[in-house]
């Protein structure tokens, strides 16, 4: 059994990743054990959160997870400018720690796959463009969202586990760098597990 421990931005990015990491672990057929920490408050809060979040879990060195995996959006900063912020705070865990950074939000990840949104939904979605603007992609996921049910949607991730597993992740590979850099790291680490227990 691996234990994974999900520090995250929102609950967006813990729906996001819960079946992202379900979804990998069915395929590499490794047992996961996950734990969640949901911050709220923006940028700000999450890497002071996490910096705490970190200094309790190494006081505690007998219980450390096997992964940690470290979500927040770039919001136009850029997948560099984030990186380097979040391996300042985790850089004593060494490999124990893999980062998931959506250039420039979440939501924009929700509409790669149209395929997926249109098994989902019942109706592809508009290929998102590459734009920084706040609330741009949330927005654009509900407005995909209510075209395709003509349903008023809550907050746009009520069926994230449902898209995630429909999901081509080569085919969102290709056509984003940020998950790309994330999908090869977990999946890496999958190949690893795998090895190690066979």
């Amino acid at each position: 059994m691996r234990n994974i421990n999900l520090f995250v931005e929102d609950v967006a990015h813990e729906d996001f990743l819960m079946a992202l990491v379900q979804r990998l672990a069915n395929e590499y057929n490794i047992k996961i054990d996950i734990k969640t920490s949901s911050v709220r408050g923006g940028h700000g809060t999450v890497i002071t959160e996490l910096k705490q979040y970190l200094r309790d879990l190494q006081r505690y060195k007998e219980g450390l997870p096997h992964l940690v995996i470290v979500g927040i959006d770039s919001n136009c900063k850029g997948l560099s400018e984030r990186e380097t912020e979040i391996n300042q705070v985790t850089s004593n865990l060494g490999d124990l720690v893999i980062s998931m950074i959506p250039e420039p939000h979440i939501e924009r990840w929700l509409l790669l796959d149209s395929e997926a949104f249109k098994t989902v939904f019942g109706k592809g979605c508009p290929v998102p463009d590459q734009k920084c603007e706040r609330g741009r992609y949330k927005n654009m996921l509900l407005n995909a969202i209510y075209q395709a049910t003509m349903t008023p949607p809550i907050d746009g991730i009520e069926r994230v586990e449902e898209l995630v597993y429909a999901m081509n992740f080569r085919r969102m590979a290709q056509s984003d760098r940020s998950i790309r850099r994330f999908l090869t790291a977990l999946q890496r680490q999958f190949r690893m597990w795998q090895q190690t227990s066979s």
